[in-house]
């Protein structure tokens, strides 16, 4: 079965949080005949927004408008800071993932799940400039900045930026097999780090 995958979008996130992971979704399900991923992007208002570095992006859907998701990808970047203080997207987040059948977070996206009560009694890592917020966020959870990512069976994280890449492509072999996660890898030209 073709899986879902949604992932969140808003103002200041981190390029290569979100891209990184849609990309390797995205090759995945080409390689597979379009039966692999549907990858789709999400965020709470309409429009263009502005990316780190003043990309543009148009999300495909609203937040209350997005299809349900296998896969919920939360990215990280300095737009993650103003939406800790955002119940609407915290409350998204926690009903989201309740129906979602993985929830997976990138570098600083760990401090939503953290806000949304999701990493309570799980490891869970973070970008290393943000452990120590992120130990403030999730009290109960074992931050272990050792790892590029932490596989919890429902919930992923991933460590700074371009560990996405890597926990997505852990992810594709998980759900598809090592052989579709190396196929992916070799056909961005990427070197995986384990």
């Amino acid at each position: 079965m073709r899986k879902t995958v949604v992932i969140l979008l808003f103002e200041d996130v981190e390029v290569l949080d979100f891209a990184g992971p849609f990309e390797v979704f995205a090759v995945t399900d080409s390689l597979r005949s379009n039966q692999a991923f549907r990858v789709v992007t999400a965020a709470q208002h309409r429009g263009t927004l502005r990316a780190r570095n003043g990309l543009g992006v148009v999300p495909d859907y609203l937040l209350e408008e997005c299809p349900a998701a296998h896969i919920l990808v939360i990215p990280g970047g300095l737009g993650t800071r103003r939406f800790i203080a955002n119940d609407v997207v915290i409350k998204w987040i926690q009903e989201r993932s309740r129906s979602s059948e993985v929830t997976m977070s990138v570098c600083t996206g760990s401090l939503l799940l953290a806000k949304a009560g999701l990493l309570d009694g799980l490891k869970a890592t973070t970008h290393h400039g943000a452990m120590d917020v992120l130990r403030g966020l999730a009290p109960l959870a074992t931050v272990d900045p050792g790892p590029r990512f932490h596989d919890n069976g429902k919930i992923l994280t991933a460590a700074g930026i371009s560990a996405g890449i890597d926990c997505s492509l852990h992810l594709v072999g998980r759900l598809h097999g090592e052989d579709a996660a190396v196929s992916t890898a070799a056909h961005m030209e990427y070197e995986r780090r384990h």
